[in-house]
C-alpha cells in the first residue's frame, strides 16, 4: 500500500506531533529522562519557530512526519506567538536540575555554531533553521521533497546562498548529496549520561 504524502504549511495542531518528530530524530531519550526529553523537544521546536520565514510540513497518511524551516534573513521578524511559546517551554525545562544542565549544553553548542559562522566570513541571506524527519518515514523520498521545497523558496526570494548547521548525530551526508558544501567543522567532547562522546559540528552552505 502506497503512503499518501503531501507537503503543506504549518498548523497549530501540528506542534505536539512535530515535537515528537524532533524527539525521535535526535533521540533525546538517549541522554535525558522521558519527561525532560519531551520538554527539550518543545523548547527546540519553539526556538526554531522564532527563527523562520518559511515552514513546510510533510504529512504522511494524515500524520505530520517531518518539517523544514527556512529563513530569509533580511525579512525575518520573530513571531510573537512563537516567542511566547518559547519562553513558556524554557520555564518548564528550567525547573529541574537535569533541564538546566541540558540547556547549558545547548548554549555551548550555540556558541560553537556562532563561531563557525564567523569563520565563514560570508554575508548569507538565507538559512535552513530546522530540518527533521521521523526515522520511521525515512527512505520514502520525503527528505528530498522537503529540501527541494525550501530550495524553491530561496530561489523565489532571490537568495543567492544559504547555510545550515548540523553535526555527526545527524545524517549530514544527505546535505552533500543535495549539493551542499561543508565550509567549517569543529570537534568537541560532550557529556552524555556520564560518558564522554566526541561530536563534530558542521556548517554547510549552498549557492542557489
Amino acid at each position: 500500500m502506497e503512503n499518501n504524502i503531501k507537503l503543506r504549511e504549518l498548523k497549530k495542531q501540528d506542534l505536539p506531533a512535530l515535537e515528537n518528530v524532533i524527539r525521535k530524530t535526535w533521540d533525546y531519550d538517549k541522554f535525558a529522562t522521558p519527561k525532560t526529553a519531551r520538554k527539550l523537544a518543545k523548547v527546540y521546536l519553539a526556538t526554531c519557530l522564532t527563527n523562520q520565514t518559511y515552514t513546510r510540513i510533510a504529512e504522511v497518511d494524515g500524520v505530520p512526519a517531518g518539517l523544514i524551516l527556512g529563513k530569509n534573513i533580511e525579512k525575518h521578524h520573530c513571531p510573537l506567538k512563537y516567542r511566547l511559546r518559547q519562553i513558556s517551554a524554557l520555564c518548564g525545562l528550567l525547573i529541574s536540575k537535569e533541564g538546566r544542565g541540558i540547556l547549558n549544553f545547548y548554549k555551548n553548542v550555540d556558541e560553537i555554531y556562532s563561531q563557525l559562522l564567523k569563520q565563514c566570513d560570508k554575508d548569507y541571506r538565507g538559512e535552513i533553521a530546522l530540518f527533521a524527519l521521523s526515522p520511521e518515514y525515512r527512505g520514502l523520498g520525503i527528505g528530498k521533497m522537503l529540501f527541494h521545497s525550501v530550495l524553491a523558496y530561496m530561489k523565489s526570494q532571490s537568495i543567492s546562498d544559504f547555510y545550515l548547521y548540523t553535526d555527526t548525530s545527524c545524517n549530514f551526508g544527505f546535505y552533500e548529496h543535495q549539493g551542499m558544501v561543508r565550509q567549517q567543522q569543529y570537534k568537541h567532547l560532550v557529556n552524555m549520561k556520564g560518558q564522554k562522546v566526541e561530536l563534530e559540528f558542521y556548517l554547510y552552505d549552498m549557492a542557489v
